[in-house]
């Protein structure tokens, strides 16, 4: 009977050393998150103010992390496609997306997607908008959306707009607006703001609404800018309405934000927020921020969901009660 107590006993502290052994490999593992480089995948063409901010954040976390971040762009289907790409790759810490909340909470009510809101898990969001611009060239006859408004409905289906794609804010702006006023107009789609900027300069399209790329050529008189799509004035362009305050009762609601696939582990994902939250205060970053007409805005990753949850729910009942229904990308 001796025998078997000692037996019991040795086997007890056996497994006892296994077990701390085990976790103490474990939270070694965790500590030492990340051990290579980090694969981010921004959903936004090169040049867009998502596409810049991230860029600049993820560079500014790296010594926080004490890794690289790799980056590549993807910006078809209004960051849909990346974000598709990005939610099926493993959820190890090592593949991140950069997007904006439009992919997420937008674009799935007007295009068939390949993913759920919660096919991914938010890391935290840096930023908002506030300058949407809707602009077009300086040497059009149009001074106002007024006019335009007018023009549009003289001229059926003679106005195109440019945006980055199906389900965009800036989509959905135009949408209003013509079904406030009884107008037709022709969205045309492009993969990321710049190349649906470009196709406005190039005089392709009449009309453009994109974010702040555009404020040089605002500022050296290439563009007009006829209103900010935003909630509130921007302060360099004063005299500038926003639709709210033309009568459109809509504004872009919309975050700029880091992501994971579902399943990443949530230790990696608060390392993660943490690494981006601390790059934020940044000098060269906020100075990027404000050049591009945007705002500092922080939420963590639960925060952040129970945002994306019910904007999801808001934008869902606005779609259904326009009447807008879902469309087929044009591919450019």
């Amino acid at each position: 009977m001796r025998q078997k107590g000692y037996k019991a006993v040795f086997f007890s502290v056996i497994f006892g050393w296994v077990l701390i052994v085990a976790l103490a490999t474990s939270c070694l593992s965790q500590q030492a998150y990340p051990t290579k480089y980090i694969d981010l995948l921004i959903t936004m063409a090169p040049g867009a103010s998502v596409d810049l901010t991230e860029r600049m954040l993820a560079h500014k976390a790296e010594k926080f992390l004490g890794q690289k971040l790799v980056i590549t762009n993807n910006g078809a289907g209004a960051s849909a496609v990346g974000i598709a790409i990005g939610a099926n790759k493993p959820p190890d810490g090592y593949h991140i997306i950069g997007c904006s909340s439009t992919g997420l909470v937008r674009v799935p009510h007007f295009r068939d997607v390949p993913y759920k809101l919660d096919d991914v898990v938010p890391i935290m969001h840096f930023a908002a908008p506030v300058l949407t611009s809707f602009v077009v060239r300086s040497d059009s006859p149009w001074k106002s959306v007024k006019d335009l408004v007018e023009y549009a409905r003289k001229n059926p289906g003679k106005i195109k707009y440019s945006t980055l794609g199906i389900g965009s804010p800036m989509h959905m702006a135009m949408e209003y607006i013509g079904k406030q006023e009884g107008v037709a107009w022709t969205h045309v789609p492009y993969q990321g703001t710049m190349p649906a900027f470009t196709a406005m300069l190039g005089g392709h399209v009449q009309v453009q609404l994109g974010s702040g790329e555009c404020v040089p050529y605002i500022k050296e008189g290439t563009v007009r800018l006829l209103a900010n799509v935003g909630e509130r004035r921007v302060k360099n362009f004063p005299d500038v309405p926003t639709l709210i305050e033309l009568g459109y009762d809509y504004f872009n609601e919309s975050v700029f934000m880091f992501a994971a696939p579902k399943g990443t582990p949530q230790p990696i994902v608060d390392k993660l927020d943490n690494a981006f939250h601390q790059a934020m205060a940044d000098p060269e970053f906020t100075a990027l921020v404000a050049k591009l007409e945007l705002e500092t805005t922080y939420r963590n990753s639960a925060d952040t969901k129970k945002y994306l949850e019910a904007a999801n729910a808001r934008i869902g009942r606005l779609v259904k009660e326009l009447k807008m229904p879902k469309e087929t990308e044009e591919k450019k």
